[in-house]
């Protein structure tokens, strides 16, 4: 502190006083909406986000200047023409409201933050960030619906013959995507392009035989019929001076393809169509639009068949080389239908895009019949493969996909249902390397059959390509335990597979819906693995509005197949996703965003339970369990008393304080009926499952009398079963944390070390390469479960991530948004080490425990601006040294007491080294 005192004093006597930044302090992880620079958000207020760094201990922001320019140069000049917030003291970093200028459509906006420390010490400005407005009135808009309508077989080319590519398993008839083009002149240099477009249906927009952007499936998923969203691309790099074109294909998506098991298309239309509007701002100042019109041409390509579910056929002979780029002749080519207009709402996409994720190469090549070789990929993925292939012109080549083989080595399909799961490749020939790849479909798979070779394939003929949503990777977690490390990646690879546009329950067969118990069960393990706050938020959209009249959720969100509604645990999703989203983020605009359509459905429970606040004996109970029937409704009546509970919370929240109350009596007048009703004197619960139990105690349903009765009688239950677990979709999740409440650390690590069935390791133990729908989908007694109900991607069972997190790896928030951190790791099991990591949205979190002949050994970083409460396993806190020195000696560190054999310190952010001496874990 003296250094720096003689630096500021010399540097204020040649500059002047107040110019020298000097803080221990600095911003980073800029962030718009939850996006890195993002483009075209209709968020006239959006929320600005950074994350303080420092390599101090005990280093806080006790102020923040925000400046926001409409040009770079303003911005470097410190000029905050659009907005200058001034200093502002507040150790607020998240969610900071914009309050400058009123901001209008397309509007590129450039934007800094300083920081002041704890002793009023300035940093410097962080790195500039950026984000654009998108098309903010429906005036703005000047293009025209556009599409075509057939006659579709007149226009596919070649005769009839020719299109009968492959025979497939399902009589399907799918219709080709439309190709559409325009040619516009461009008069003058260009500064900027964009583009806003968006479809009733999936589209691949393209600029001068470019690609634009990297995004698959646009625009997403979501009720068509209530609103459709637009994405904003800068194609500035793609435009010229001259001549210019514009093409798109257009496929049928979920707007008119195949969605869900109902085996049927057409769910919110039946003609795809396609609206783009491309903004060009030229070097002197002035503007000009293109969009989609009535001058469009339009017909249909190599792309025989595109469908999400069941695949596509491509006939590489009928390219139309230069289709999207000028001076192409589209004489031939036909008039475009026109429709004026849709009901649904426009707005900004504000989810994480679907993109590639990875290329992941075979990693061994089978012939289990003649000329149908089975590239095995190692690893079961959500995507499609990439057909690398030298052959005859004509030559069909037919991929097929699926998660696992049958004894025979050949592919097993059955789980798949309905879904074909094909695509079918004609070559174009002429001793060319060809290379394909789909647009409009993906699949899950592990292992990719191809046939129709008449070479043996090399091993690059096939690549597999994983797409996910592309939200940033945030956590990680490894231990000493090899099985639990693959458990990890295993939950990871399924998160991803099942993540891509809205959170579904599996990514290969006839469903691919976004199941809101799945989601709400997952969730808080995919918060740890990535940033999933844009994706959710944008799905929680989804789920408002596919709410009832009545104040029901449905159980899957978009709604348009005929599923249920107000199911508990599932349809409790509105409640619990948002309160997610809260915990992890601090995001309050979240709760008031869907507070109203909570508190109705927390109504539609009322009336469903009547008098008694039972709820009825309905739903899919405990999901999958194992030869456990949880009655339906003690599970139904205890969902309905969380989400009341969490109502009470979230009413706290928003400082709404008689909802609060009154919401909070209802937990509490449904939780004295649900002991009268399910629960005897014993402690025993209706139904005597693991299940009925977990959830009892994880919700706080019990009189304190009775919790450690029930305990017992959980433990029993495991005992009784040979130490193994029998929940389910729903008893799963809570199932270790719930063992580790009650003091049976070592009964919550003996269940998640078990390698015999049922457990995660006995399907690591048989291949698992992802999280299993079930835990019995594949025996060696049995062979494959029911193929109406097997997936081998499904993320609920990996919800036990979130126990890895807490209770091995010991990061917990202590407050919201992670303002406060608690670092509680548990030792136990055969584990001897884990490292695990979290990027919270105030910055980096980690800890590094270790066994050690001298005791526990215990590493943590705690982000700037935050602190933490740190439980440090000891037998005596004066056995507990901190960097080499007794922790009550320690900078930032303050001992608080001794609670369930650990030393409670408080610490300020920095980064500590906790020993503590001859501590060993009970076993």
């Amino acid at each position: 502190m003296i250094q720096r005192l003689v630096l500021w004093f010399t540097l204020a006597g040649v500059l002047g006083t107040g110019v020298c930044s000097m803080a221990d302090i600095t911003p980073a992880y800029l962030r718009c909406e939850y996006g890195v620079n993002p483009l075209g958000i209709d968020a006239t207020a959006p929320r600005l986000s950074w994350a303080a760094q420092s390599d101090q201990r005990g280093q806080v922001q006790s102020a923040y200047r925000i400046l926001v320019a409409s040009s770079p140069e303003k911005l470097g000049a410190e000029t905050g023409d659009l907005w200058d917030s001034g200093k502002v003291e507040s150790d607020a970093s998240a969610h900071i409201v914009y309050a400058g200028k009123a901001l209008e459509s397309g509007m590129c906006c450039h934007w800094k933050v300083r920081l002041w420390d704890g002793e009023g010490w300035r940093s410097d400005w962080s790195e500039p960030a950026s984000w654009t407005m998108g098309l903010l009135r429906p005036d703005d808009w000047q293009a025209t619906w556009i599409g075509y309508d057939g006659p579709l077989e007149a226009l596919r080319p070649g005769p009839a013959s020719d299109r009968k590519v492959a025979k497939h398993p399902q009589a399907l008839v799918l219709p080709p995507p439309r190709y559409l083009r325009t040619e516009l002149q461009i008069d003058k240099p260009v500064r900027r392009g964009t583009v806003y477009a968006t479809a009733m249906g999936l589209y691949e927009l393209r600029v001068n035989g470019g690609r634009v952007g990297e995004d698959y499936f646009t625009p997403g998923w979501t009720d068509y019929d209530r609103r459709v969203c637009y994405q904003t691309y800068d194609v500035t790099h793609l435009l010229r001076q001259g001549d210019n074109a514009v093409g798109a294909i257009l496929a049928d998506g979920w707007y008119a393809g195949y969605v869900g098991h109902e085996h049927k298309r057409h769910h919110y239309g039946v003609h795809p169509r396609l609206l783009a509007q491309l903004h060009v701002e030229h070097a002197d100042g002035s503007e000009k639009a293109f969009a989609t019109g009535p001058s469009w041409r339009a017909t249909v390509g190599p792309l025989l068949e595109a469908d999400l579910l069941h695949g596509e056929t491509y006939d590489a002979r009928k390219e139309m080389p230069g289709w999207d780029e000028p001076g192409f002749d589209a004489s031939a080519w036909h008039r475009v239908n026109i429709t004026r207009a849709f009901q649904a709402q426009r707005c900004a996409y504000p989810g994480s895009p679907v993109r590639k994720f990875a290329e992941v190469r075979p990693v061994r090549m089978t012939e289990p019949t003649p000329k149908r070789f089975v590239f095995d990929l190692g690893r079961n993925i959500a995507g499609f493969a990439r057909l690398k292939v030298t052959a005859r012109g004509g030559t069909k080549v037919i991929l097929r996909f699926s998660e696992r083989l049958n004894p025979d080595g050949t592919l097993y399909t059955k789980n798949l249902r309905s879904v074909r799961a094909t695509e079918t490749y004609c070559c174009r020939g002429g001793g060319r390397v060809e290379v394909y790849e789909p647009r409009f479909t993906y699949h899950g798979f592990q292992y990719v059959e191809v046939a129709g070779l008449s070479e043996r394939p090399g091993p690059d003929t096939v690549t597999g390509i994983s797409v996910a949503a592309a939200a940033p990777a945030v956590g990680r977690f490894e231990c000493s335990d090899e099985t639990a490390n693959i458990l990890y990646d295993n939950i990871c690879r399924t998160q991803r597979a099942n993540y891509i546009e809205v959170p579904t329950d599996c990514p290969q067969r006839d469903e691919r819906l976004g199941w809101t118990g799945d989601a709400q069960i997952f969730m808080r393990t995919a918060a740890w693995n990535t940033d999933i706050a844009a994706f959710v938020s944008k799905w929680l959209i989804d789920v408002a509005d596919a709410q009832g009249a009545g104040g029901d959720y449905s159980d899957v969100a978009p709604r348009k197949v005929a599923m249920g509604r107000g199911v508990a645990a599932w349809a409790d999703a509105g409640i619990i996703c948002p309160w997610i989203l809260y915990q992890v983020y601090g995001d309050r605009q979240v709760l008031e965003q869907h507070y109203p359509g909570m508190a109705r459905f927390v109504e539609f429970c009322k009336r469903s339970a009547g008098d008694d606040l039972l709820r009825p004996d309905y739903g899919y109970g405990d999901w999958l369990s194992v030869s456990a029937n949880t009655p339906k409704d003690v599970l139904a009546t205890a969902y309905f008393a969380h989400s009341a509970d969490l109502l009470s919370r979230i009413a706290q929240a928003l400082g709404k304080e008689a909802d609060a109350t009154r919401y909070g009596k209802l937990f509490t007048d449904i939780k004295e009926a649900f002991n009268r009703a399910y629960v005897e004197p014993n402690g025993r619960i209706k139904g005597d499952t693991q299940t009925v139990y977990v959830l009892a105690l994880a919700f706080d349903l019990l009189p304190e009398a009775k919790r450690s009765l029930a305990a017992e009688h959980l433990v029993g239950n495991i005992r009784a079963r040979g130490d193994h677990l029998s929940t389910g979709t729903v008893g799963t999740r809570d199932l270790l944390p719930v063992l580790t409440a009650v003091g049976r650390l070592d009964m919550a690590y003996r269940l998640f070390h078990n390698d015999t069935f049922p457990s995660w390791g006995f399907c690591i133990r048989h291949g698992a390469t992802s999280i299993w729908e079930r835990w019995d989908g594949w025996t060696p007694e049995r062979g494959f479960q029911d193929p109406r109900m097997n997936s081998f991607s499904h993320c609920t069972l990996g919800a036990v991530g979130d126990w890895m997190f807490r209770t091995v790896g010991g990061i917990d928030a202590a407050a919201p948004g992670f303002r406060q951190v608690l670092i509680r790791p548990r030792p136990g099991g055969r584990i001897t080490w884990a490292k695990t990591r979290f990027c919270s949205i105030r910055g980096p979190i980690a800890t590094d425990w270790r066994l050690t002949k001298d005791g526990l050994r215990l590493d943590t970083v705690i982000p700037a601006n935050t602190t933490a409460v740190v439980h440090v396993p000891a037998v005596d806190p004066g056995k507990v040294l901190e960097s080499g020195k007794p922790a009550e000696e320690a900078l930032a560190v303050r001992f608080v007491r001794m609670e369930g054999g650990a030393a409670v310190y408080h610490v300020d952010s920095g980064t500590y080294r906790f020993l503590s001496k001859g501590w060993k874990p009970e076993r």
